[in-house]
C-alpha cells in the first residue's frame, strides 16, 4: 500500500509557474512508476507526465511538452511536476499516481486504470 499526499497548487496568471508536490508513503521500498493526471471542468482525467523511481525516464503529454519537468528526489519519496509557461487550459485538478513496477522503462499515461493509488489531488488555476 502507498499513500500519495499532493501539494502545491494554487492561482496564477498565465505565463506563470508552479511546483507541485507529492509525497508517497507506506510501502516505498519497490521501484514504481509514477504520474501526473489532471481533470479539467467537465473534462476526463488525462495523463500529464510520468517518471520511474528507479530508472528515471520520463514522459510528458503533448499539451504540456516542454513546459512541464517531472521530477523525483527517492530519498524523500517525493514527485515534483513544474509548470511554467502556463496557459488557462492547464487549469484543473492535478493528482499523483503510483503503481509498484520493477521494470525501469517509460510508464504510460495513458490509462489511468493502471494505477491503483492516487493523491487527493491539488488545484491549479490560471487566468487570462
Amino acid at each position: 500500500q502507498v499513500m500519495l499526499v499532493d501539494s502545491g497548487g494554487g492561482s496564477v496568471q498565465a505565463g506563470g509557474s508552479l511546483r507541485l508536490s507529492c509525497i508517497a508513503s507506506g510501502d516505498t521500498h519497490r521501484s514504481r512508476c509514477m504520474a501526473w493526471f489532471r481533470q479539467a471542468p467537465g473534462k476526463e482525467r488525462e495523463g500529464v507526465a510520468s517518471i520511474h523511481t528507479a530508472g528515471g525516464h520520463t514522459y510528458y503529454a503533448d499539451s504540456v511538452e516542454g513546459r512541464a519537468t517531472i521530477s523525483r528526489d527517492n530519498a524523500k519519496n517525493a514527485l515534483y511536476l513544474q509548470l511554467d509557461s502556463l496557459k488557462p487550459e492547464d487549469t484543473g485538478m492535478y493528482y499523483c499516481a503510483a503503481y509498484t513496477r520493477s521494470w525501469p522503462g517509460i510508464c504510460d499515461i495513458a490509462s489511468e486504470d493502471v494505477y491503483p493509488y492516487w493523491g487527493q489531488g491539488t488545484q491549479v488555476t490560471v487566468s487570462s
